[in-house]
Parts: structure tokens; sequence; C-alpha cells
């Protein structure tokens, strides 16, 4: 799908600019053969003529123009996928060459009961990457379908929240008090799916750019007009207001993708983007407010006021 769309507007741009050129020569050949038997002298037809010159002209110079940008958008497009193809294949790489160290390693030698204890952790910890990988891969694809929920639930958002930090913390192997959650009892009418994975991955995005030691702040307040305003702050570097923009695009990631420590595919802000559109929300980026560090601010509708009806489904982030 998205090579058919990418390719149906240049092929069309190319067709009209051919056909403007065929038709701009024939005009030019009607007016030589016209001035060549002296039938040009009429102003009216050499103003028509000079005018439809001008704008085939025109057009075709703007055709030029359009299809030098599809060019340009085509080759930054293929370096995203280029730099997602990088990262997907060091996200595989490194944890199928870890798995396979350790069954050789229990294979090809006797190991103690702690040393086996040790080597499942790790394998674990190696499965549940490549587990996370997958999941953001269909994450991705199911967006970009634009595979609707049949219903929504009723989601504690508060609950919620913390989920995601603990969870982000015991992928990482942080202590629990890395992420820390200050949130109002907040209860959702939305699709949980979608909320799951917009704070997933912001989380997530926060607590692998945040400083050393990792800080990261979450914070749920209720609004007068019943909407939600989550905030995640971290304390890393911040991001370069020049490139804000583009953080949110498919496979972008900041900086050369083979020399980067960070895990990831690009694809963790472009699901934020798209989870935030579908739910009829929006997202601010700023930096934060005391020291070095980046705020992200949702703000959601389907508020459910001092409502406790019936059984309210929870998350499972099983990353």
């Amino acid at each position: 799908m998205l090579e058919r769309r990418s390719l149906k507007a240049p092929i069309t741009l190319g067709v009209v600019m051919i056909v403007l050129v065929v038709i701009l020569a024939g005009v030019w050949i009607i007016g030589n053969v016209l001035g060549a038997t002296g039938n040009l002298e009429s102003s009216v037809v050499f103003w028509v003529i000079l005018l439809t010159g001008t704008v085939l002209l025109l057009s075709v110079l703007a055709g030029v123009i359009a299809y030098l940008t599809l060019s340009v958008k085509a080759f930054r497009l293929n370096q995203r996928q280029s730099n997602f193809i990088d990262a997907v294949t060091h996200e595989l790489k490194s944890p199928i060459a870890s798995l396979k160290l350790y069954l050789q390693t229990m294979t090809r030698h006797s190991v103690n009961e702690q040393q086996q204890q040790d080597f499942h952790q790790f394998m674990l910890e190696d499965v549940e990457r490549l587990d996370s990988l997958i999941n953001h891969l269909l994450d991705a694809a199911r967006i970009d379908r634009g595979s609707k929920v049949n219903n929504d639930e009723l989601v504690h958002l508060d609950e919620l929240l913390k989920q995601c930090g603990s969870a982000i913390c015991s992928r990482y192997r942080l202590p629990e008090e890395t992420v820390t959650v200050d949130s109002d009892q907040i209860l959702l009418r939305s699709q949980l799916i979608h909320v799951e994975i917009l704070f997933r991955n912001l989380v997530d995005n926060a607590v692998k750019y945040a400083g050393s030691p990792p800080e990261v702040q979450i914070r749920g307040r209720l609004t007068a007009d019943e909407k939600v305003t989550v905030s995640i702050i971290d304390n890393g570097p911040g991001i370069p207001p020049n490139q804000r923009r583009k953080i949110f695009g498919r496979f972008i990631r900041l900086g050369n993708e083979l020399e980067r420590s960070t895990p990831g595919t690009g694809l963790g802000l472009y699901l934020v983007r798209n989870v935030v559109k579908s739910l009829g929300g929006s997202i601010r980026l700023q930096d934060r407010e005391n020291g070095t560090g980046t705020e992200f601010e949702v703000t959601l509708g389907g508020v459910v006021p001092h409502a406790t009806t019936g059984d309210v489904p929870h998350a499972t982030t099983g990353e």
C-alpha cells in the first residue's frame, strides 16, 4: 500500500508533464507555421498563442519543482527505511546472538544450578526484548491499517500509568523508583489497547533517553472541562527545537543508527502521534521546567466523572 501511494503521485505527475511538453511543442510549431505564412500578424492570434505558451511553460516549470520535491521526499523516506532496517537488524541480532551463546554454553559445558538460573534469567530478558520488538511492529501495522476497536472500555488511567512505569523499569532492570507516578484517580471511557500503546511508548521513550541516573515523572491531572492531561517528564539532554516535529515521523531516530547504544526502531513516537490523533486528543512537547529534560504532555477526552459501574478492565503491559 505504501509503495503504491508513493509511486502513484510521481507517475501521474510525469505523465502530465509529458502531455504538457507535447502541447507546448504543438503550440510552438503552430506559431512557427503561422509566422512563416504571414498569418500571425493578427494581434488576437499572436496574444492567444503567447498566452497559451506562457501558461504551458509555467505549468511545466511547476511540474519540475513538484517532481523535485517528491524526489527529495522519496530520498528521505529511503533514508528512514534504511535506519529502520538497521535498527530492526540490530534489535534481532543482539538477543539472538545472546540466546545462542547461553544455549551453547549450557550444551557444551557443565554449569551449576546458580549459573543455570542466571542463564535462564538472561535468556528470558532476551526473549522479552524480541517480544517487545514484535509488539512494536504489530502496533505500527495495526495503526497503519486503521484497525478500529469495536467498543470503548472503562479504563483506570492512574493504575495503567503505574503499570506502564513498573513494566518499563522491570524491562530495563531499573529500580521501581526510577519512574514516579503522581496522578488523580481518573476513569476514562476510551480504547484500552490504544491508551496502553500510547503511554507504554511514551514512558519507554522517556526512560531510554533519560539522564544518569534516569529519573522519569508521570503526572495525571483532571481539567475543568472534563479532560485529562498526562505529563511524562525525563531528565535527559532534551530535544533541539528544530528536531521536535521530525521525531514523530515513522522510522525517525536522531543520529547514526549503527552508533547508538539505546535500542529502538524509530516507531515509538510515530505510534504515539497516530494513537493520540485516533483518540481525538493532542500532544505537546516542551523543555522541562527545572533543569534539562523533555516533557511530553498528552490531553485526552472521555473522562467519566465519579463513575464506578461494573467491572473495569485493567491494562496488561506485558513487555
